[in-house]
């Protein structure tokens, strides 16, 4: 079932020390374009927020390839979606698209969609050739057995969470680098897996 999660957020720290700067920047800037394009008066912001939110989560993704692989990670690459706008645009929207047709039989159907779709991004980052459907379908897969301890891997950082709202937010510019982190961290652990599997075949 690969990496113990515990272990997986131990790597993150790693990753992370002596770039927790960088880091909290980088993100802290990712936060303020999305809720500056949602804050946007009327529907704008609505619009603003679907077109902004593929190409800044791929983005976003990349910087945290980065960051985890001990790579060169700059802020120049928060905006590296844009230049694969139309399938980051469209990935992002059949995403919400799916999740949202499942949320309407019931929350935990979406919560499980959610998180089966959870590491298209990061395939896209990796594979410039894929499409949107390809791309959500592999997360599928590649997420098959691993959703409860992506689940976990999350609820790991609640009591973190709270300790953020506590600081009145100022925490979150922690956490969100050390749990961005410890998701790319997840995929590269499941995707050596996969690679693992398929070899053994």
């Amino acid at each position: 079932m690969g990496t113990a999660n515990v272990e997986l957020m131990k790597q993150a720290r790693e990753a992370l020390a002596g770039r927790w700067g960088l880091a909290i920047g980088n993100y802290l800037l990712y936060g303020v374009i999305i809720a500056g394009a949602s804050s946007l008066p009327n529907h704008t912001g609505n619009v603003a927020s679907l077109i902004l939110g593929g190409p800044m989560m791929l983005g976003m993704v990349i910087f945290s390839l980065a960051l985890s692989r001990k790579q060169e990670a700059r802020s120049e690459q928060l905006f590296r979606g844009f230049r694969r706008f139309g399938i980051a645009l469209g990935t992002y929207l059949l995403m919400m698209l799916f999740i949202f047709l499942w949320m309407l039989l019931l929350i935990v159907p979406g919560i499980i969609a959610a998180i089966s779709y959870s590491m298209t991004f990061y395939i896209l980052a990796e594979d410039e050739s894929i499409g949107a459907t390809a791309a959500l379908e592999k997360s599928n897969k590649m997420m098959y057995g691993y959703k409860w301890k992506y689940f976990c891997l999350y609820w790991r950082f609640f009591g973190w969470f709270l300790l953020s709202i506590l600081t009145l937010g100022v925490g979150l510019l922690w956490l969100v680098p050390y749990v961005e982190v410890s998701r790319a961290k997840f995929y590269d652990d499941i995707k050596g897996a996969a690679e693992i599997a398929a070899l053994s075949i």
